[in-house]
């Protein structure tokens, strides 16, 4: 059952929002051979100011063992 959470700065409408999840969704489905109804998709907005201590730091930093695509800005630039 794999889960996406999404987070990024605010400014997409709800269409492009929907679009990215549906894009996503056909890929897992795709990739890992899972329907689609076992794929779920969250999106949330953050706030530039915010980005740093509410994101990069606990969601990319602390994980870093995780990623397998590094962002290419902040300290694991």
């Amino acid at each position: 059952m794999p889960h996406v959470a999404i987070k990024m700065y605010p400014g997409h409408n709800d269409a492009e929002k929907q679009d990215l999840a549906d894009r996503i969704t056909a890929l897992i489905a795709e990739t890992l051979g899972h329907g689609a109804h076992s794929v779920s998709v969250g999106i949330e907005d953050v706030s530039p100011s915010k980005w740093m201590n509410s994101v990069y730091a606990p969601e990319i930093q602390a994980k870093e063992k995780t990623l397998f695509k590094r962002p290419g800005y902040g300290p694991l630039a």
